[in-house]
């Protein structure tokens, strides 16, 4: 059976100690760019600087929850290899991750985000758009986008929550 892989892909976040200056000239280069245009050199290496910034659990306790939820998906999926990915802040990117694991032979890879609602421009346009240059790049490798996520199960997800928080009688 061929090896399969999973990027797990998260939203990302600025940590807590990266500089507000390079943050916000990376924000306003980002907004001024029309959509269609390519960012500038300067754009792309604040981009990097941000992406790359070491990161604690102290100054990016969202990408460590991320971590765990990987940890604790890796421990229920049998035989994948699973990559975390950070739309947008951190690294390791989408492309990162995918190029990672088709180095390492798996050529069949499943896309999951953690973004569970429809109407968001990051699940519903920006991965997808990612997806698409990925298959074009590798178009022997199989790679699917796990979603949109049934919004049944997701209810019923929320639902054990509360019910898991409310008092018992």
């Amino acid at each position: 059976m061929e090896q399969q892989g999973v990027v797990l892909i998260g939203h990302g976040g600025v940590p807590k100690d990266f500089p507000r200056e390079l943050l916000k000239k990376w924000m306003d280069l980002h907004k001024k760019r029309p959509a269609d245009q390519a960012p500038s050199q300067t754009e792309m290496d604040l981009e990097n600087t941000l992406r790359s910034w070491p990161r604690t659990p102290e100054n990016d306790p969202y990408q460590f929850g991320l971590e765990a939820l990987a940890e604790q998906l890796r421990a229920q999926l049998a035989n994948v290899e699973l990559k975390t990915a950070y739309n947008e802040f951190c690294q390791p990117t989408i492309a990162q991750a995918v190029d990672a694991l088709i180095a390492s032979g798996v050529m069949n890879i499943v896309l999951l985000t953690t973004m569970v609602t429809p109407g968001g421009s990051h699940a519903e346009k920006e991965i997808p758009e990612e997806i698409r240059k990925l298959k074009e790049k590798y178009p022997a490798a199989h790679i699917d986008y796990a979603w949109p996520f049934d919004l049944h199960k997701v209810a019923e997800m929320m639902k054990d929550q509360i019910e898991s928080f409310q008092p018992r009688a």
